[in-house]
């Protein structure tokens, strides 16, 4: 270690080895990645060039505990270019995606370390090895082999070169959605142009407002906690065209930001690494190793629900239509029309809106129902320590202790929108959980999660109020963080959410159902002014209403899905916004609608590797969590301990120590089929 490293950014000396965040600048990092780069190479030499005869301990163990102080270098910051970016970090990032790929390209294609591997994998029935160790023997050899330890030489340079390119690529579309979106907002102080718009979203648009330096205006921002609200609310269709065009057009607005070009590359070389390791198409390559399996699986799945989701769509579009013919409107509905009118639709149809349910949804108190919630099935509790130094002002910190009150995990929230901020939602760690014995003698060690969201950060003084949706992602967020936190396993490779694609959104979508569980929103959904529990006219409307607009929200999501696999299964896509316009086309995509994710800030695909040719991941989670939660349903007691205890066992602990599809049919008994999450979403009887 030279003197010209910060040491706290490696040996965190903060609450329960929580890092220091206030010790560390950003201009710490680019010599704290050189020596993490430089040391994790040197344990890589050692354990390559051990002269030992290969066993899983010199080995695969060996590798699971190599590059500590990479990672922690690495978990802050992309923690802080995610959640608090500023622009030497932006340019750090640029630099150090490319490098990243580079270093981990390097081991990959270590020959000896691949022997190494080699022998064990082909000695495995051998090794006296549990189902874990097997998982993780597994794991390391496909891993390697995918990064072309198989290939020759002048074919291994391509596929690093190729890497390398992607990961600058992905760094670089990210920062450009950021700038579109930092860069844009409608200021508006005239009576005319905040008709319709209750005082909730008012005060955030001035809070918005006041942050950006406009005191005394209201600002419309691109953060869906705003953006989605007025288009709900306002009464001024041109200014609700003007805001809904800015928002589609991330990344599409010309200029230095545009991510176009980015797209047709990255399509490209991600086509000819699936060529490099012998896979038809990229969606071939991603999907070996998840519960699908094959594009065809997929694909089967969408546009089953796609022919539902129209069907429903078409509906709810002739009603919507029907109604601003009512007040005088003769205009086609246009997706800057649609929430608008479906807001007003709901109004009538359930008697009530988002306005009158939005002063029941606290975000202290949804928070406060996430704990509880955590705590009925999982034994868990949770405890907010004041005054620790975070990343923000804004993150809070709690202590996770389990049923005898030990600690079991450090949980960090972070829930404000602010500018630094990349717009979303998201769960990652600062460390996992694990029991192996690191270099320095610890036993394993407790995982450090962290959520970020982007909710409007209400004015000094005022409670923070939540959308029906803002309350579910808070509730997804924070299954994803349990996924983390109860993590239960010996080798950090398969801790927590490393899990096949397509099953790491089912801790987090199956943690939604009990937010609308009625004792939970009895007890936690309580009017910011009076104290008083939501009503049970209200709740039983909200509970009624469960389905409406369903076949909108998933025609927006299922689009987005269907040409992610189209982009991914093609071949070479020499024109992507042209391939993206006719997969739509073939669809019968209404013009009412837009995809949830146009392909120019489609950051689940594009921002990096992690949902490309995997978006449709989140509703074949949907079919499990659907599955799931009927479990406690059919017991009559949505905290039944003993299927909690199951769900325990086997989804939220079991990181990736188990294959997706045993363990699930351990909790449940059998796979699941569409149709229960057809039903929860209102497409089939």
């Amino acid at each position: 270690m030279t003197d010209t490293v910060n040491t706290e950014i490696f040996h965190w000396s903060g609450l329960h080895g929580l890092p220091q965040f206030d010790r560390i600048a950003d201009a710490d990092f680019a010599a704290a990645f050189e020596a993490g780069f430089a040391e994790h190479e040197a344990e890589i030499d050692a354990i390559a060039g051990n002269p030992e005869v290969p066993n899983f301990e010199n080995t695969i163990v060996a590798l699971e505990i190599a590059g500590d102080d990479l990672s922690r270098v690495s978990s802050l910051f992309w923690n802080r270019a995610g959640a608090h970016t500023n622009p030497d970090i932006q340019a750090l990032e640029r630099e150090i995606a490319p490098k990243m790929s580079r270093h981990y390209s390097k081991i990959g294609m270590n020959a000896a370390l691949f022997a190494r591997i080699d022998q064990l994998w082909e000695r495995r029935e051998i090794l006296g090895l549990d189902l874990e160790q097997s998982r993780v023997l597994e794991r390391h050899w496909k891993g390697f082999v995918k990064s072309g330890a198989k290939l020759e030489k002048t074919e291994q340079e391509r596929l690093a070169a190729i890497n390398e390119r992607l990961a600058g690529l992905g760094a670089r579309f990210g920062q450009n959605v950021l700038s579109d979106e930092k860069s844009w907002n409608l200021l508006l102080d005239s009576k005319d142009d905040l008709a319709g718009l209750p005082d909730f979203l008012l005060g955030a648009m001035a809070e918005a407002a006041a942050q950006a330096g406009h005191k005394g205006k209201y600002a419309v921002t691109l953060s869906r906690s705003i953006i989605e609200p007025f288009l709900s609310f306002s009464e001024s269709r041109a200014l609700r065209e003007e805001a809904f065009r800015a928002w589609a057009a991330r990344g599409a607005n010309g200029g230095e930001t545009d991510n176009r070009a980015i797209i047709r590359e990255t399509l490209a070389l991600r086509n000819e690494k699936a060529t490099l390791l012998g896979y038809p198409n990229y969606a071939a390559l991603k999907l070996d190793n998840t519960m699908a399996k094959t594009p065809d699986a997929v694909n089967d799945l969408l546009n089953k629900v796609w022919a539902k989701a129209m069907e429903r769509a078409r509906e709810e579009e002739r009603d919507l239509a029907e109604l601003a013919r009512e007040g005088g409107s003769n205009h086609d509905i246009m997706p800057w029309d649609w929430r608008f009118y479906a807001e007003k639709l709901r109004a009538r149809r359930f008697s009530f809106s988002e306005a009158e349910l939005k002063p029941y949804l606290q975000l202290e108190k949804i928070i406060e129902a996430c704990f509880d919630v955590a705590h009925r099935l999982f034994g868990i509790t949770a405890r907010e320590v004041k005054g620790v130094a975070s990343y923000h002002p804004d993150v809070r910190t709690f202590e996770i202790h389990d049923r005898d009150g030990a600690l079991k995990a450090l949980f960090l929230g972070d829930y404000f929108a602010r500018s630094s901020k990349r717009s979303g939602a998201w769960m990652s760690s600062f460390q996992s959980q694990h029991r192996l014995t690191l270099k320095n003698g610890q036993q394993g060690e407790i995982p450090i999660i962290y959520n970020v969201c982007n909710f409007a950060k209400p004015a000094e003084g005022q409670a923070a109020l939540l959308s029906l949706d803002d309350a579910r992602t808070l509730f997804h967020e924070f299954g994803h963080a349990l996924h983390g936190m109860l993590s239960n396993v010996c080798y950090p490779s398969v801790s927590g959410t490393s899990v096949s694609r397509d099953f790491v959104e089912l801790p987090s979508q199956l943690y939604e159902h009990w937010l609308t569980v009625p004792e939970i929103l009895t007890r936690y959904a309580l009017h910011k002014d009076t104290g008083q529990p939501m009503p049970k006219a209200l709740l039983d409307k909200v509970l009624a209403a469960r389905t409406f607009n369903s076949g909108f929200a998933t025609v927006e999501f299922t689009s987005s899905a269907l040409v992610d696999m189209a982009f991914h299964t093609r071949g070479p896509v020499e024109d992507p916004m042209a391939v993206q316009a006719e997969v739509l086309a073939a669809l019968g995509m209404p013009q009412s609608i837009t995809m949830r994710h146009a392909s120019p800030h489609f950051q689940h695909v594009f921002a990096g590797d992690g949902y490309s040719a995997g978006y449709y991941s989140y509703m074949w989670s949907e079919v499990l969590d659907a599955d799931a939660f009927a479990a406690f349903e059919e017991t009559g007691n949505p905290f039944d301990p003993e299927t909690a205890r199951r769900l325990a066992d086997h989804v939220y602990s079991i990181g990736g120590a188990v294959d997706p599809e045993e363990t699930y049919k351990a909790f449940r008994g059998k796979l699941p089929s569409p149709d229960a999450m057809l039903v929860k979403k209102g497409l089939a009887a």
